[in-house]
């Protein structure tokens, strides 16, 4: 709970309250007026986002089904999975845009159903596709949209933050794509909101334009807001997130950092190959597995994929298997394990075709 002490006079001023010996000083004082700020109610304890039994369908579609998930305070929480997984239709009930079948959601300490205005002025939310007017110059659609909201940022500072201050004056549909998300960014953020919901944020960006992005979230995150992030790409959550729950057909199939899900394969590094010319029983899993520092085998498409625990030892006896067997090696890459090869071990699929 938050107080503001507010002088009478003019040029008053506000003090926040935390300790009440102070607070009953400045009551018995006639120049200031104490008031209750609402926003910063006993709500700020608990969680920044609690989901349980979460369940949306569309016809005989099931896109989330029995979804739990609590994010703390303080934390980038990445959803993480294919296009079509449940993502964006969880975070889309999340933020108040579509409502569930059933199942229970709680923002901030708040329900959507009660508390839908008080929700919005403590919410930034950056959509999958953000429609911006294109004859809107830069300063005039984040003035906009500090319009929604009693308090917040000032424009120019938002601007600045996500390094559009060479184009302020610039219309949007002059825009590059990673500028327009950069744009749809500040508009999240410039109600300077307590939980940022960020849907797939960096899709269709070029390498730098993302990379660029990924530096502002570090940034946000840093500054202590809650970010609910979802996409699908790996490398995005292993580097933004603090923990990751992988969402498979609409359910949560893993949760944790991303340390520790890449732990949980209990393998530190992945081979894949290919042979030339080999009938498709050339090989077999069971017999790969039995390979030295060799923990689990699969084949997709012709290509065979190792988790490996001694990459030193595997590589050797791979080869001498192959040798055996009369085998000509085709290609042969390694590297170390990724939130992608989670994705792989748990489903059997790659993300991308999943």
């Amino acid at each position: 709970m938050e107080l503001s002490a507010e002088r009478r006079e003019s040029g008053f001023s506000k003090l926040k309250i935390r300790s009440l010996p102070f607070l009953s000083l400045l009551q018995s004082d006639p120049r200031f007026t104490i008031t209750f700020d609402p926003m910063t109610s006993s709500t700020s304890a608990g969680p920044a986002l609690r989901v349980a039994g979460l369940r949306k369908a569309y016809g005989d579609v099931v896109a989330v089904d029995g979804l739990d998930l609590t994010v703390a305070r303080g934390e980038c929480f990445g959803l993480l999975g294919p296009n079509g997984a449940g993502k964006t239709t969880t975070i889309e009930i999340c933020e108040g845009l579509t409502d569930p079948d059933a199942g229970e959601v709680v923002v901030l300490g708040r329900d959507w159903r009660i508390d839908e205005r008080a929700l919005r002025e403590r919410l930034g939310i950056q959509l999958q596709e953000t429609q911006l007017s294109d004859k809107l110059t830069v300063d005039e659609t984040v003035t906009l949209f500090r319009s929604f909201y009693e308090r917040g940022r000032r424009v120019d500072e938002v601007i600045d933050v996500v390094q559009l201050g060479e184009k302020r004056n610039a219309r949007v549909g002059k825009l590059s794509g990673g500028q327009k998300q950069r744009l749809a960014l500040a508009c999240a953020i410039v109600g300077d909101p307590e939980l940022l919901f960020l849907d797939e944020p960096t899709t269709g960006l070029d390498p730098q334009s993302r990379r660029q992005l990924w530096d502002l979230i570090v940034e946000l995150r840093a500054s202590g807001r809650s970010i609910v992030l979802t996409t699908h790409y790996m490398d995005e959550a292993e580097k933004l997130c603090d923990r990751v729950a992988i969402v498979h057909h609409g359910h949560v199939i893993a949760l944790g950092t991303p340390r520790e899900l890449i732990a949980s394969l209990g393998a530190e590094h992945v081979v894949e190959f290919t042979t030339v010319d080999s009938p498709p029983d050339a090989l077999d899993g069971e017999s790969l597995k039995r390979l030295d520092g060799v923990r689990a085998a699969r084949e997709h498409g012709g290509r065979w994929t190792l988790e490996v625990v001694g990459l030193a030892r595997a590589v050797p006896a791979l080869l001498a298997e192959l040798a055996r067997r009369g085998l000509t090696l085709g290609e042969l890459a390694t590297h170390s394990a990724t939130l992608e090869d989670v994705f792989v071990s748990l489903t059997g699929r790659q993300l991308r075709d999943a």
